[in-house]
């Protein structure tokens, strides 16, 4: 069996507490590994790493920290089929979308920020011929980092690679889920000779390591991607300790789609951005507001092709969809779709947990599910499901459709469909979400700032978004003689 040890000051180190956590298969429900089960004590301990750590990777060059994040990222690359396969078997997601989006992309968030970090500029100000004003932007010190499971490797990288370039040490706090990609992650930092102490990491329970790395007095940052719920709590618990926070949390993110769409792009897009990964993305589509006309046609075809797609073994190249994460989460989204039965929305397709094989009859596989209701809302239309189900549901014109969007806590991302250009360009304005896709979904660049509006998130992530988030703003105001100017 697979045991995972913390990475703590350069080394690999069990619990101080001995404690381990089972993990599980989704593909096949069996435990087949271990993780440590942290405690305060082994935080403290990884701070103290990085604490002591930070004053040498501070003072070096931002060409030499960028070498650093360039080994790295050569590193992943040459074990990407290693990652990939820990991945799916942490996860449940194919490992073809592993191999070909979520390893990929963490390669890119190093290469990126270790080119960003080196042109980044500074603002200077003249007020006179006597005074300058200029910024300098500083590390904070050590960056607490706390990421999700449903891209494990993407979204933990997304974190440490501007910490890292910006000057500051890191101790991450990866999802007790999906621990694999993470471990292998050390085992990279430990190969490229990555200095002591400069990032660590700390496996265990949010309840435990993770809120000990919050409210720790020696973390002045902390960067959380997860759950609204669980963002409201770190905040109580950061905010006496006057800390620097980011947040990316939860969407319940609407397509609008417009009867003078490009229909069959529209078909093709919108049945991968509700389902890809299970649709356990927090940018996946998960409210579809039809424009009356377009109705019955729509949702015949979408209908049609949702039931075309494949769940089925992670391993396989031709499964689009693999099992949900836990069973805990399977549970959860089959809840969802019986109440919203019990409520009177119909099921146009799926609903139901499903059997790929004998062989995975105790996985965690669920069908995707699309459910037509005219309401805006319920439950269905309000809660984030975060699997993969989709509701349709129609509006009468434009008014009614940005309402309709925009009636939930909710603002991460929304896509419009249209070939009207001047209507795409009001609703991007009128929707109230940080991300808008227009004609298309999920093509990101890193220069552009990333985050949610509302419920969705605090701060930004991307570029010198990115790089600000993790540093202290300076201002100087300088008085000079002409004669030195």
């Amino acid at each position: 069996m697979d045991r995972i040890l913390n990475y703590i000051d350069g080394a690999f180190v069990p619990p101080l507490a001995g404690q381990y956590l089972d993990n599980h298969e989704p593909r096949t429900g069996a435990v087949y590994g271990q993780l440590p089960d942290s405690t305060a004590a082994d935080v403290d301990r990884a701070v103290a790493a990085a604490k002591a750590a930070f004053p040498a990777w501070q003072a070096l060059k931002r060409q030499e920290r960028a070498q650093y994040l360039y080994k790295i990222a050569d590193a992943i690359e040459k074990k990407l089929d290693l990652f990939a396969k820990a991945e799916s078997r942490d996860q449940g997601k194919p490992i073809h979308l592993a191999r070909s989006m979520d390893i990929p992309r963490a390669v890119e968030n190093f290469r990126f920020f270790a080119g960003a970090i080196l042109h980044q500029q500074e603002k200077a100000f003249q007020t006179s011929p006597e005074v300058l004003n200029y910024t300098r932007r500083e590390p904070m010190g050590v960056a607490g980092l706390i990421s999700p499971w449903n891209l494990p490797l993407y979204l933990l990288t997304w974190k440490i690679a501007p910490a890292l370039a910006a000057g500051n040490t890191a101790v991450a706090k990866p999802s007790e889920l999906t621990p694999a990609t993470a471990f292998l992650l050390a085992e990279v930092l430990d190969e490229v000779g990555l200095p002591k102490g400069v990032c660590n990491l700390v496996f265990g329970l949010g309840e435990k390591a993770g809120d000990a790395l919050v409210a720790h007095p020696d973390v002045p940052l902390i960067s959380f991607t997860g759950g609204t719920e669980t963002a409201a709590v770190i905040g109580r618990r950061a905010a006496p300790l006057y800390k620097k926070i980011s947040f990316e949390l939860g969407g319940k993110n609407p397509a609008l789609i417009f009867a003078d769409c490009d229909l069959d792009a529209a078909l093709a897009t919108t049945v991968r951005s509700s389902f890809l990964n299970q649709g356990e993305i927090c940018l996946c589509t998960s409210r579809l507001f039809v424009e009356e006309s377009l109705l019955p046609k729509f949702t015949e075809l979408f209908v049609e092709r949702v039931r075309q797609l494949k769940v089925g073994d992670p391993e396989s190249q031709d499964s689009f969809m693999g099992p949900l994460v836990s069973a805990e989460h399977q549970d959860k989204v089959a809840g969802f779709v019986q109440r919203a039965r019990t409520q009177g929305h119909r099921v146009l397709c799926g609903g139901e947990r499903v059997t790929p094989q004998k062989s995975l009859e105790k996985g965690y596989y669920f069908a995707p599910t699309v459910i037509s209701t005219d309401d805006a809302s319920p439950e269905i239309m309000q809660q984030e499901v975060f699997g993969p189900v989709v509701t349709i549901t129609p509006f009468r014109d434009y008014a009614d459709a940005v309402c309709k969007a925009n009636s939930t806590r909710y603002g991460l991302a929304a896509t419009i469909w249209t070939r009207n250009l001047e209507r795409a360009h009001h609703a991007a304005a009128d929707i109230k979400a940080g991300q808008i896709w227009v004609n298309t979904w999920m093509l990101r660049d890193l220069r552009v700032p990333f985050g949610g509006m509302k419920d969705s998130g605090i701060g930004r992530e991307g570029g010198d978004y990115s790089l600000e988030f993790y540093t202290e703003e300076k201002n100087i105001c300088l008085q000079l003689g002409r004669n030195q100017l």
